[in-house]
C-alpha cells in the first residue's frame, strides 16, 4: 500500500473526524462521485492536511509522482478590449490606445518565426478583443503558422473571443468552431470563464460571454472530437457555493463530451484594476481549492497550477495537493499575470531549473505536448554541462 493511501485509511479511521467529511473520505476510497452539497462542505469545513491527503491520494492514484510541463511559446495580439472586466489588469479600453498594442499578421508571423530553431511544440494565442481581429484574420493566422511550421500546435482564444468574432461574423457557434478547425486549429484554451453563475459574471465581467455560453462553444468544439482546457477565477466576491456550482456545470459537460484535458484555477490578483479594494486570499486558501478541485472533477485528468503567477514555493506546495501540472518554462513575453502583481514579475526558467523544481518536493518530471504525449522523461536525464539550456517562452495565462 502506498504512503498516500496509509494516510487516506488513516483518516477514514480517526475517531476524530467528523462524520461528514469521513463519509467524503470513504467516497473518494470508493472513486465515487462526491455531491454538490459535499463540495461545499468541503470548503466550510475541510482543514487543509485533511484535503490535501484526499487530493494527493487521487493525484498519485492516477499519475504517480509524474508532473507535466511543455515548451512553448505565447502571442497576444493586443492588449486593447471591447470589454471592461473589473478584475482586469491587462487590459485597455480603446479610448486608451496610447497604452496598448495591437500586432499585425506580419508582427504575429515575426514572432513564430523567433522560435524556428526552438524545440517547442506549441503557440498559445489569446488577448484582447478587438473588431479588426475578425474570422478571416485568425482563420488566415492559424492557416499561416500551420503552413510555416506544420509541427506546432496551435492552442488559440478562449470563447470570450470567439462568440464576439461568430457574432460579428453572423455564424452559429457549430459552424464557427468548424472553421477556425478548418483553418488549423487545434485546441482551445481554458480562459474567459471567470465564475460562471451570473450574479457573480455580471459584477466582475458583465458584457462579455455569459457561462453558458462558454460553455457552449466548448461543446461544439468537443463535438468535432477536439480538446480545451477550463479555468475558474477564484478569491475574489464569489462564495464557496459559486466555484462548487461553476466546477459542477463543468463536470457536467465533460460528462457529455470528455473533451476537457486540465483544469487550472486562476488566482484574483488585485494590482491596477477596478477590484483592487478586494483582498487577495492567503497561499492556504489557495492550497484548498487546488485540492478540492482535484476531489470535485473527477472526470478531469489534470490539474494544473502556474508556477508564475502563484510563485515557485507554492506550485511546489500545490503539487502535494493534487496539481500534476505546473505549466512551463517562461522568458517574460507574457504580461497578464505580472501586470497583476504577481510574485513572479520577470518570469523566466529553464528547463533544468523547471526539472530540479519538481524533483526537490519528490516528483518526476515529465516535458508533454499539448495533448499530453511525453516528449522527454526527466527523471534520469543529464543536462550537459557544456549546453547551457535555452529559456522557452510559455504562457501563463489561460491555458
Amino acid at each position: 500500500m502506498s504512503i498516500s493511501s496509509d494516510k487516506l485509511q488513516y483518516l477514514i479511521h480517526d475517531p476524530n473526524l467528523d462524520s461528514d467529511l469521513k463519509a467524503i473520505a470513504q467516497k473518494v476510497m470508493k472513486q465515487e462521485r462526491i455531491t454538490f452539497d459535499e463540495g461545499v462542505l468541503l470548503y466550510e469545513k475541510g482543514e487543509l492536511s485533511y484535503l490535501g491527503v484526499l487530493a494527493n491520494y487521487i493525484r498519485e492514484q492516477r499519475h504517480g509522482n509524474k508532473t507535466y510541463f511543455n515548451r512553448n511559446f505565447h502571442i497576444e495580439p493586443t492588449n486593447l478590449c471591447v470589454y471592461d472586466c473589473k478584475f482586469c489588469s491587462y487590459s485597455r479600453l480603446i479610448k486608451q490606445k496610447e497604452e496598448g498594442w495591437a500586432y499585425t499578421m506580419e508582427e504575429m508571423m515575426d514572432i513564430v518565426k523567433q522560435y524556428d530553431e526552438q524545440p517547442v511544440t506549441e503557440v498559445h494565442i489569446v488577448g484582447g478583443v478587438l473588431p479588426q481581429y475578425d474570422l478571416d484574420f485568425y482563420a488566415n493566422l492559424f492557416t499561416n503558422i500551420k503552413k510555416h511550421r506544420s509541427d506546432l500546435h496551435v492552442k488559440a482564444l478562449t470563447p470570450v473571443e470567439y462568440h464576439y468574432i461568430f457574432k460579428k461574423a453572423k455564424i452559429e457557434y457549430a459552424e464557427g468552431m468548424k472553421r477556425m478547425k478548418e483553418a488549423g486549429l487545434e485546441s482551445i484554451p481554458g480562459g474567459g470563464a471567470e465564475i460562471f453563475h451570473p450574479e457573480i459574471r455580471e459584477q466582475i465581467a458583465k458584457d462579455k460571454c455569459t457561462g453558458e455560453q462558454w460553455l457552449a462553444i466548448h461543446e461544439e468544439w468537443h463535438k468535432l472530437g477536439m480538446r480545451s482546457n477550463a479555468t475558474m477565477l477564484y478569491g475574489h466576491i464569489e462564495s464557496f457555493w459559486h466555484r462548487v456550482d461553476h466546477m459542477e456545470q463543468l463536470r457536467r459537460l465533460q460528462d457529455r463530451t470528455v473533451g476537457f484535458q486540465t483544469f487550472i484555477p486562476l488566482k484574483f490578483r488585485n494590482q491596477d484594476n477596478q477590484m483592487s479594494d478586494v483582498p487577495e486570499v492567503n497561499v492556504i486558501e489557495d492550497l484548498r481549492n487546488y485540492a478540492i478541485a482535484r476531489i470535485y472533477l473527477d472526470n478531469f485528468d489534470h490539474i494544473k497550477s502556474y508556477w508564475a503567477m502563484i510563485g515557485r514555493n507554492t506550485a511546489q506546495l500545490s503539487l502535494a495537493f493534487g496539481v500534476d501540472d505546473i505549466d512551463g518554462t517562461i522568458d517574460d513575453t507574457t504580461k497578464i499575470y505580472s501586470m497583476a502583481g504577481s510574485e513572479e514579475q520577470n518570469p523566466a526558467m529553464s528547463t533544468k531549473e523547471l526539472v530540479d523544481l519538481i524533483k526537490q518536493v519528490g516528483r518526476h518530471p515529465i516535458e508533454r505536448d499539448t495533448l499530453y504525449k511525453v516528449v522527454q522523461d526527466y527523471q534520469d536525464y543529464e543536462f550537459p554541462e557544456e549546453n547551457k539550456p535555452k529559456y522557452y517562452a510559455l504562457p501563463v495565462i489561460n491555458s
